[in-house]
């Protein structure tokens, strides 16, 4: 299946086709093995969620603090082997027949068990697919079990394999984009759940229950930010990321950035409305955004780079005489199996690379201006997601804009 620019419905059915979640998986491990063969490696072993569930599809009990400490894959050229926290390992082996191998690991922690891993679990794999003297790459290992590795498999060459899966992940193969559809839609009922919740005297944390319910009821996985970020009134100058007991009061400007991760892949949808009737300065700076916004999206073509598109939208800000005021962030980031993942548009951090925009790279979009001493609230952001086509930029997002605002 290819996308068609419209979400299906998330459901297997059989009356249509769908999502081809075989070619999903195939065109995935061939995307790495071609990336793992272009940086000369041998295997690629991981352990942060997105590139193990890339590799398996593997969709574990996330434990909070623990990323990186109990799961991972190790991908040869002919299977993937997995590591999984010994809680999900019996429901693997019955009901994901596509992994090769898989064996139950303790949380990699604690120093004795690091090594009963690496000694008992991971060397036995090494040797018996002759990887003890290779290159493997690797992402994201705590210290005691980077030093293990080290230490414990010395004739391993160890490289950087988290480079490798982000070139791998960098353009979307047409099964993903029908997944980034689906999560749009998700996220856009999520967002909207959010916003119908918002009138005086209803609090922060209130506004993002609805939101977190809708996302469950959906069949969501979890939203796009571990702590929903639900800013309103003052607290968005300067943003405070994340949903407190402040009550919303007429004339606040209230942001909400939720998104959601559906099979995998995140959304990730912010808008920003108002409480009431907005003033003269909120609707100044909401036109600031939203006109530099829209700029930014028109220019995501291809051939087109990461720097250009955020030369774009500071220039209109500048127009509004509001540039100085963009948060201490980066304007866009590349979206997929990771909720933040390279490129970004606009680091504000020196030496971040410059990338030529392809089709098939999918971004989410959010600048964010915030302007002190606002009665109701000065900080403004806007979000969308936005697929690069041959033809120029898609906007997969649907949902509005606030009338009121724009004025």
């Amino acid at each position: 299946m290819v996308s068609d620019g419209w979400a299906r419905g998330p459901l297997g059915v059989d009356y249509e086709q769908r999502v081809d979640f075989p070619a999903l998986r195939a065109g995935r491990l061939k995307r790495a093995r071609q990336a793992m063969a272009a940086a000369g490696l041998d295997a690629l072993l991981v352990w942060k969620d997105e590139n193990v569930r890339y590799l398996s599809s593997l969709r574990p009990q996330l434990i909070a603090g623990k990323s990186g400490l109990l799961n991972g894959a190790l991908l040869t050229p002919d299977e993937v082997v997995l590591f999984t926290s010994g809680g999900d390992t019996d429901r693997v082996r019955d009901t994901m027949p596509w992994v090769a191998e898989v064996h139950p690991i303790p949380i990699l922690e604690e120093a004795g068990l690091v090594a009963y891993f690496v000694d008992r679990v991971l060397k036995p794999v090494l040797e018996r697919k002759g990887l003890v003297r290779g290159r493997v790459g690797t992402d994201l290992a705590s210290f005691a079990l980077h030093e293990a590795l080290r230490e414990r498999v010395p004739e391993v060459r160890w490289s950087d394999g988290d480079a490798v899966m982000q070139r791998a992940r960098r353009v979307k193969l047409p099964e993903e984009v029908a997944l980034l559809e689906e999560a749009t839609a998700m996220a856009e009922a999520v967002t909207q759940a959010a916003l119908d919740a918002i009138r005086p005297g209803v609090r922060e944390v209130e506004v993002a229950a609805e939101a977190m319910r809708v996302l469950y009821r959906l069949g969501g996985e979890y939203a796009h930010v571990t702590t929903p970020f639900v800013a309103s009134g003052e607290r968005m100058s300067p943003p405070t990321r994340l949903s407190t007991d402040k009550l919303i009061r007429h004339g606040d400007l209230v942001f909400v950035d939720i998104g959601c991760m559906w099979n995998g892949y995140f959304a990730d949808v912010g808008r920003t409305v108002i409480c009431g009737e907005p003033s003269p300065d909120q609707r100044r700076i909401y036109r600031a955004v939203y006109e530099a916004h829209r700029a930014g999206l028109e220019a995501m073509r291809p051939g087109v780079t990461n720097r250009q598109v955020a030369d774009r939208i500071r220039a209109e800000a500048r127009g509004h005489g509001l540039e100085e005021y963009f948060l201490t962030l980066f304007i866009g980031h590349g979206i997929g199996v990771g909720s933040n993942e390279p490129p970004y548009v606009g680091e504000v951090f020196p030496d971040a690379e410059e990338v030529v925009l392809q089709p098939g790279m999918v971004f989410a979009m959010e600048p964010l201006i915030w302007v002190p001493g606002v009665r109701g609230g000065g900080g403004v952001r806007l979000e969308d997601m936005v697929l690069v086509t041959e033809t120029g930029p898609r906007v997969l997002c649907r949902l509005p804009y606030d009338a009121r605002l724009l004025g």
